[in-house]
């Protein structure tokens, strides 16, 4: 046999092995049903499976039977997270789609601060426009208690009653 044949025998048998060390990791970490993660995370069954649909989760499966370990309960956690600070699923799945491919956390953070500081700036201008129409609401208030005031009659103002009005 070849040295070259040889060496690529043995890569062949150590790419096996560790395929079947990471198969029994896999195994012998904790698992969840996907009862067991809706519950722990107040969702429904349904959100779970939707984002199995959107990609963004990826349960074993034995059958019919989704079974889902650390992995998918961390990106649960995340997915969450990502949506409380208003990212979109896609910018979500964008996320993780970078560290898969690269496998550090480096690009993946990088594109994480960028989508931080949109979010941010996006925020700030809704402030703004906030601001801007409880201020206007704020005008209208006052315009219309004072064209309120000026339509009543003097005694519903706590004014005096008319001459010749009876008490």
């Amino acid at each position: 046999m070849s040295a070259v044949n040889a060496s690529s025998q043995r890569a062949r048998h150590a790419a096996a092995r560790a395929a079947v060390s990471r198969e029994a990791a896999d195994r012998a970490a904790p698992t969840y049903s996907i009862s067991d993660l809706a519950q722990e995370f107040a969702l429904t069954t349904r959100a779970i499976r939707f984002y199995e649909d959107e990609g963004l989760l990826a349960p074993r499966r034995q059958g019919q039977t989704r079974i889902y370990g650390e992995r998918e309960r961390t990106r649960i956690k995340l997915i969450l997270r990502g949506k409380r600070l208003g990212l979109a699923l896609s910018e979500i799945r964008e996320l993780f789609d970078i560290y898969a491919a690269t496998g550090n956390e480096r690009h993946q953070l990088a594109k994480f601060l960028h989508m931080l500081a949109d979010r941010r700036a996006m925020l700030h201008q809704q402030r703004e426009d906030i601001d801007a129409v409880l201020a206007e609401i704020a005008i209208l208030e006052r315009d219309c208690r004072r064209r309120i005031r000026a339509e009543s009659p003097p005694a519903a103002r706590g004014g005096n009653l008319p001459d010749g009005a009876a008490s």
